[in-house]
């Protein structure tokens, strides 16, 4: 199923005799029924991906997850697991059949346990990704998963992407974050993985199968958590650039004066700067001038602040003497840092604001993305004249969110027309460079047969090999990461 505008009503038949046993297992609250309290569970973010479901499951513990999760699969029904529904690729939303059941996990919400000694905190997976980090602040900890969503995305869903954002240059993406999980296997076994080891190799390190998985293998529901030293110190400085290939420069000149301290570093195409300060109330951009690109980026510490904010200082002055930055600013206060960050953070507002456009969640070697951005650049322009470029993204990890903006002369709903060959375009640059169609946002449904198309036979074999012997029956999140085999 791809993108979807309107649709008939909810529920589509759940057999009475499966329904009445999910009440008794959920609860007057635990099951949603009616159509009009359903629709949010079956419409994305944006209102990009719809589906309709035959009922909402929310399950208030495992163990109720567990008895749902064997229910739907002895009755041979599909399931859709998920969390904050803030996904960007459709892979929190049923098809368009009507007899899938939702599985929402916003009711498990406990910290199960907090081990300060060993800096890891054991929490379920309805919990938002905003409230583990004010609980490791609460332990004088830090947990340094940073998403725009983290008011709302859940830690369950950012499990399942491999959620990464703007702390993975120093701190790795999700699975780097996690020691152990609880899973529902799809037969409605649970698996007791809850170990807070940063040393096993006593087997295969099953909890990887599943991080990642969008779903498709299991049901995610707890985690124990890494966490870290709360930085006593943090410095934060936007850069005016001449090009892409001077924030490489600036890269390599900050991790060689910063080392661990470089936190971010954020690169932001002029346009997609100009749109956040059109789209956020009471923003301004901190330059006099427009430059080309800009790069917002962070440093943190343990030592003293002055210490931290002349070494940053140092390297933006290296900077200037080598011809990288054009201007700079570093903030004075905690304000002005939230404003910084704030023309980062507000990059879907500007998207909105900026036109019809196609999104794409690309990853290259950190190396290759000044080609990369060059290239698709001069692709789209002789295919598409007139398209817009848009990019931005985390530079010290090779994530780039390259989305062009439709030309100003196509009609409404052209670009949405032209999307499969734009994506054409993009990806077959992306590739050729050794990278990847989905960095942090997953594949879901939206870039699926984009993923059979690249993936080699083998790897696709692979895939499919692991989701049979997990789930035969392919009731886990139908239709999201692999396509249907062919034939």
């Amino acid at each position: 199923m791809g993108e979807v505008d309107t649709l008939p009503a909810q529920g589509a038949g759940l057999d009475d005799a499966l329904a009445a046993r999910l009440r008794a297992v959920l609860g007057p609250s635990g099951l949603v029924e009616s159509p009009a309290d359903m629709a949010p569970y079956c419409t994305g973010f944006g209102a990009a991906f719809s589906g309709r479901a035959a009922v909402v499951a929310r399950p208030a513990s495992t163990a109720q997850a567990a008895e749902v999760v064997r229910l739907c699969a002895e009755a041979r029904v599909p399931m859709v697991p998920q969390g904050g529904n803030t996904g960007l690729a459709g892979g929190a939303q049923p098809d368009a059949s009507g007899r899938t059941v939702i599985i929402s996990l916003g009711r498990m919400r406990r910290v199960r346990a907090v081990d300060a000694a060993n800096d890891t905190i054991t929490v379920e997976a309805g919990l938002t990704l905003a409230e583990v980090q004010a609980q490791a602040e609460q332990m004088g900890r830090l947990f340094p998963l940073s998403l725009a969503s983290e008011g709302s995305c859940q830690i369950g869903g950012n499990l399942a992407t491999n959620a990464g954002g703007t702390q993975v240059l120093r701190y790795g993406n999700m699975r780097g974050l996690v020691l152990g999980l609880e899973v529902v296997l799809p037969d409605g076994r649970v698996w007791e993985g809850l170990r807070g080891l940063r040393k096993d190799s006593a087997g295969y390190d099953m909890k990887q199968v599943f991080i990642g998985s969008e779903g498709t293998l299991g049901l995610i529901t707890a985690a124990v958590l890494r966490l870290f030293p709360r930085p006593r110190a943090v410095e934060t400085a936007m850069a005016a650039l001449p090009d892409v290939a001077a924030s490489l420069a600036l890269l390599a000149l900050a991790r060689e004066r910063l080392g661990e301290g470089l936190s971010a570093f954020e690169l932001m195409r002029a346009p997609s700067l100009d749109y956040a300060v059109q789209a956020l109330p009471g923003q301004s951009s901190p330059f006099a001038q427009a430059h080309p690109w800009y790069l917002l980026m962070e440093a943190s510490g343990q030592g003293g602040g002055d210490a931290l904010r002349a070494a940053l200082e140092g390297v933006l002055e290296a900077a200037f003497e080598a011809g990288l930055v054009r201007d700079a600013v570093i903030a004075d206060s905690q304000e002005q840092r939230r404003r910084l960050w704030a023309l980062r953070e507000g990059q879907a507002e500007a998207q909105k604001i900026a036109g019809e456009g196609v999104k794409h969640d690309v990853s290259v070697p950190v190396s290759a993305i000044p080609a990369f951005i060059a290239e698709a650049d001069a692709a789209l322009e002789r295919a598409f004249p007139g398209i817009r470029p848009f990019a931005f993204g985390h530079v010290g990890d090779g994530n780039i969110h390259y989305n062009p903006l439709a030309p100003r002369h196509w009609a409404p709903g052209e670009m949405t027309a032209r999307r499969a060959e734009i994506n054409r375009v993009v990806h077959d640059i992306v590739m050729a460079h050794g990278g990847s169609i989905s960095a942090e946002h997953g594949l879901g449904q939206m870039r699926v047969e984009e993923a059979a198309h690249y993936k080699s036979a083998t790897e696709l074999d692979l895939m499919r090999t692991l989701k049979a012997a997990l789930d035969p029956h392919g009731l886990m999140n139908p239709g999201k990461v692999l396509a249907a085999p062919m034939g």
